[in-house]
């Protein structure tokens, strides 16, 4: 099967086209209002802080195109760094090593969302809301609810380092950055992103994903495996949340076993802003990406004018609202 029609195409490039008109018109309104907006330090930060959103937000992507959702990404982000840590704190592994057995974790969670969506038929938000309380649960048990610090530095090059960082000596004769580099983590999340949407828009799997999430009967009578799609869509979605995971704990070189509350809401509402469609069969990875960097630059250019917290939410919400009934 194909993916939507070409009706549903054009609307959703549409969408995709407002939002990002929308981040354009955000990154000139905080640029006029504050003068440190539009550094190069500050636009690095900010693509360092939206990456988690958007690594979660193209796992998620997949799961909602399949017409289902997944609420247990911000306690597989948190478990699946507590693993990571564990295991370079408690068993000397190598940091990459224990970084991939993270990212494993994470599909192992996906996959048992989609045993218990495919094979026990559980509705979509019943079994991820279980499997967030189930990974929260393990990762608080796993570290007494405690911090897992003492990390050796190299916990943090994925999110603290950057290709092409350069120093240069003061007069005082400390060493300041010179140029802030592309950090590893943005590199990463430019790569995937590029990669998952040629899977999803160029190959058999991403044509399935589309067919099951607009019409799942119509797409099972057609000879596609309904159940390993959905089987897919889930462990892809929870391989990019324990990415999430991972990314924010080597921000911190400390793991918390209760980082990512809530986090689901802001992976789903990037999907959502960039125009997925909660219906299933619509969505693109590039407006996932758009959504992600909204949110980050409204969080950003916020937090710069000294905007609360609370009221910061109630404008990403209002966004939100805006953008799907658009």
């Amino acid at each position: 099967m194909d993916k939507p029609s070409s009706g549903i195409a054009n609307a959703d490039l549409l969408q995709k086209f407002a939002a990002f008109a929308g981040l354009i018109a955000l990154l000139v309104v905080f640029s006029l209002t504050s003068k440190n907006f539009m550094t190069v330090s500050n636009m690095i930060s900010i693509s360092v802080q939206t990456t988690t959103i958007a690594l979660a937000g193209i796992g998620v992507t997949f799961a909602i195109i399949t017409g289902g959702i997944d609420l247990s990404i911000g306690s597989v982000l948190a478990l699946s760094g507590v693993v990571s840590g564990l295991l370079v704190k408690n068993w000397d592994f190598p940091v990459v090593l224990a970084f991939a057995t993270g990212v494993v974790m994470g599909m192992f969670c996906g996959f048992l969302n989609g045993a218990m969506i495919n094979m026990l038929r559980l509705p979509p938000f019943i079994a991820t809301l279980g499997m967030m309380m189930i990974a929260r649960g393990i990762g608080l048990l796993a570290t007494n609810a405690r911090s897992i610090a003492g990390l050796p530095e190299s916990f943090g090059w994925l999110a603290n380092e950057a290709l092409g960082r350069t120093y240069t000596t003061l007069p005082n004769g400390i060493e300041a950055i010179r140029f802030e580099g592309i950090p590893y983590a943005v590199i990463l999340m430019v790569f995937l992103a590029a990669l998952f949407s040629y899977i999803l828009s160029s190959t058999k799997l991403g044509r399935y994903v589309y067919a099951v999430g607009s019409n799942e009967e119509a797409a099972r009578l057609s000879g596609i495996n309904v159940m390993k799609t959905k089987f897919s869509a889930y462990m892809i979605c929870g391989g990019f949340a324990a990415l999430a995971g991972i990314v924010t704990m080597s921000r911190l070189v400390t793991v918390q076993p209760t980082a990512g509350v809530a986090f689901e809401m802001d992976a789903i509402a990037s999907a959502v802003i960039g125009g997925t469609s909660l219906s299933g069969g619509v969505g693109t990875i590039s407006g996932t990406i758009i959504g992600a960097f909204i949110i980050g630059v409204l969080r950003n250019g916020l937090n710069m004018l000294g905007v609360q917290g609370f009221v910061q939410q109630i404008i990403i919400g209002l966004v939100i609202i805006v953008a799907v009934s658009g």
